[in-house]
């Protein structure tokens, strides 16, 4: 293209598209159009990141409340209610990641595909559509920019003849007008007037000749920059249609309202909590931690060595043979435990001293008038070294928990039910089975 054609298109004189260079916008638009899917996919990964942050912080809350309510107070339909909030938070927060793998694996790749499909870069820079529709642009607009500059310079000429005709015309009045007069010089100004309307109307028949053309090349003109248009507004159509389709599957992906397992989620939490009973609580509190609890009310026992061995804790305890335990009992039951405490806890009230008035004082409780009467005797102060010969995990807080091989202190002398009261290394002391262990010789 050559430079004038190039002046004029760059001295655009309103905002209309059919004016020389405005149809530049349209190619600017094939840009924008590539910038647009680069920024969708921004925005695409930017939300899957916050929905991945919220499944991510759902979980943690849920995971770290079933914890505390678990280990709380809490019990029953109520506890099973208040479990549900984070199961909702769990399951919610599995569905939000769906969300996230939804947007990046489908939603997002199917953009970006449709990018490199749609816009093809070129080695020199740009894109090979915007080139293809500048070339188609300037193509349909070169013919009649060219007859559009001829009409320019047509009328700037016009413009100037009709300036010299204005201005010899000017001289020749100022000249009658003086009153030494040369007829001479008026007759020189007269003719210089007539010249300058010459020029006038021969210019302006060359203006309006040229304005002819222009007008006879208009119609092919638009018919052309129409064709170009048109093609590049088909190629933005399906930019926008693509677009529109994509954010429907997106709010898709998003709405979980529609979604059966979010759905589901939520009739599950309401069914939970709906249950929640509270006479079926206070039931389960009473049968479990009151009243209806079972009771091994003391009774006279005749003593035997039988009885003595299947009530103690020493037969609870004992390991089997050829086998090394780690303290769970492979004979007794939880129930047999409680049993043999209560039974224990008898024995030891069995030893407490005598509630007569004799040689009591003023305490019919007391020996000495001070002290507990359920407290037992404290026994004779000893400290034997001993090995464990078993793994043993204590089953109750009072008891102590070893391994085979560890050494001990022994400061009490074995009870009537096999159990012998020791320290370990760290100082805790507790009870522990007398015969897992063995003297250090």
């Amino acid at each position: 293209m050559s430079g004038s054609y190039d002046d004029s298109m760059i001295d655009v004189s309103s905002d209309s598209f059919w004016e020389v260079g405005n149809y530049k916008r349209t190619v600017r638009r094939v840009d924008d159009g590539n910038r647009l899917c680069n920024d969708l996919m921004n925005c695409l990964h930017e939300r899957a990141r916050i929905e991945k942050s919220y499944a991510q912080q759902l979980s943690e809350w849920g995971k770290r409340w079933r914890q505390l309510v678990d280990k709380g107070p809490q019990y029953g339909t109520l506890e099973r209610a208040w479990s549900a909030l984070c199961t909702e938070a769990e399951k919610v927060s599995e569905l939000h990641m769906e969300v996230k793998a939804a947007l990046m694996g489908e939603d997002y790749e199917k953009l970006k595909n449709w990018q490199r499909d749609s816009y093809h870069k070129q080695m020199i820079g740009g894109f090979k559509e915007s080139k293809e529709a500048e070339d188609g642009f300037r193509k349909a607009q070169k013919p009649w920019a060219k007859k559009l500059k001829e009409v320019e310079t047509m009328k700037k000429t016009y413009h100037s003849a009709c300036k010299e005709e204005k201005l010899a015309a000017s001289r020749e009045t100022n000249s009658k007008l003086e009153s030494n007069n040369n007829p001479e010089a008026q007759k020189k100004l007269q003719e210089k007037v007539e010249k300058c309307q010459q020029e006038v109307q021969k210019t302006k028949e060359r203006y309006d000749k040229s304005l002819e053309e222009l007008d006879k090349v208009t119609p092919q003109y638009m018919e052309n920059m129409e064709q170009v248009f048109e093609q590049w507004q088909q190629f933005e159509d399906k930019r926008i249609s693509f677009f529109r389709e994509l954010l429907l599957e997106v709010k898709q992906h998003l709405d979980l309202s529609t979604n059966h397992k979010f759905q589901t989620i939520y009739q599950t939490m309401e069914d939970t909590i709906s249950a929640t009973d509270a006479e079926e609580d206070l039931k389960w509190f009473r049968s479990n931690h009151g009243p209806a609890m079972p009771m091994n009310w003391p009774q006279f026992e005749d003593w035997s060595i039988d009885l003595n061995r299947t009530l103690s804790r020493r037969e609870k305890k004992k390991p089997s043979e050829g086998v090394t335990l780690t303290g769970i009992s492979q004979t007794g039951s939880d129930q047999l435990v409680q049993s043999v405490k209560t039974s224990s806890s008898v024995s030891s009230m069995e030893k407490t001293p005598d509630w007569s008035d004799e040689d009591t004082g003023s305490n019919p409780f007391s020996a000495n008038g001070e002290g507990n009467p359920f407290e037992e005797e404290s026994a004779s102060p000893l400290s034997v070294a001993v090995r464990a010969l078993y793994d043993y995990e204590g089953q109750e807080q009072d008891e102590l928990s070893f391994q085979a091989g560890d050494e001990l202190t022994k400061i009490g002398d074995e009870d009537d039910q096999g159990w012998c009261k020791g320290q370990l290394k760290g100082g805790k002391t507790g009870l522990y089975p007398a015969n897992y262990v063995e003297a250090i010789q």
